[in-house]
This record gives structure tokens, C-alpha cells and sequence, in this order.
């Protein structure tokens, strides 16, 4: 994997980036994107 792609992985795993709720089907990370995690 290049530099890029484990960058990219990472922010996908990571609910602060918009990357994570992008691959998720959202636009961009929601306001209520804390609450929602709670609710997993």
C-alpha cells in the first residue's frame, strides 16, 4: 500500500474526518456525528 492509500484508510476509520462518513453514504461528518456513534 502506498502513503496515500493508509492515509486514506485511516481517516475512513476515524469518525472525526468526513472521509469516515463519506464511505458511509453521508456528504460530510453530521453535527450530531458524536450521539451517533453513542448509538452504535
Amino acid at each position: 500500500m502506498s502513503q496515500l492509500d493508509d492515509d486514506n484508510r485511516s481517516r475512513q476509520l476515524n469518525p472525526e474526518h468526513d472521509a469516515y462518513w463519506q464511505s458511509r453514504g453521508e456528504d460530510e461528518r453530521p453535527e450530531d456525528w458524536q450521539e451517533r456513534l453513542d448509538d452504535e
